[in-house]
């Protein structure tokens, strides 16, 4: 059902990326297994061209299991991946793992297909700095309410204030430590 649309849009992707495809292509004939929970499980073979073609689910080298959605739908798979469990062949997964979380979408490209080259660098420049205003916003956002938690409302503490406590307590604890033994000599 899901698998058709991914698959077509990853070899999509690796048609945009000959680096891609000559790191996969050792590995013609070998199966993977992706699992990401709830989505349905993506298991495909790669050809002797380095795409990817759909297999049964069955024996595959290489089982990937990601259970880090979110990270993924915010657009951060080396986050995803470093929570990965793999498990098979290390360098058919390591070259998969490799691929999959450095291949990237070449909107512009594809763009420039139906509303020409200059059109397409217009639209994809201003797509660009949009997403970016909006990365900016996000982050001045965090920052700004931090800053006004730990500032107007006390409720958080800064990394200083966190510091000097913890080391007030070390001293107290070996200001203790002192006095229990003293307290030890004496009692002898």
């Amino acid at each position: 059902m899901l698998q058709s649309p991914v698959l077509t849009a990853l070899n999509h992707l690796l048609a945009q990326a000959d680096w891609a495809r000559g790191r996969l292509r050792p590995f013609a004939g070998r199966q993977a297994r992706i699992e990401l929970p709830p989505l349905p499980t993506l298991s495909f073979a790669v050809d002797e061209e380095g795409y990817l073609r759909s297999t049964e689910e069955g024996g595959a080298d290489v089982s990937i299991i990601l259970s880090a959605l979110p990270l993924l739908a915010l657009g951060n798979p080396e986050q995803a991946f470093k929570q990965a469990h793999i498990s098979g062949n290390a360098d058919f997964a390591d070259s998969l793992g490799f691929v999959l979380r450095n291949l990237r979408w070449d909107f512009e490209e594809d763009l420039s297909r139906l509303v020409g080259d200059i059109a397409a660098h217009r639209i994809a420049g201003l797509l660009t700095g949009l997403f970016a205003w909006q990365r900016e916003t996000a982050a001045r956002l965090g920052e700004n309410l931090s800053e006004y938690l730990a500032e107007e409302q006390g409720v958080l503490l800064r990394p200083s204030e966190i510091s000097a406590f913890t080391d007030d307590l070390n001293q107290l604890r070996a200001d203790l430590a002192r006095l229990e033994q003293r307290i030890g000599r004496l009692s002898r």
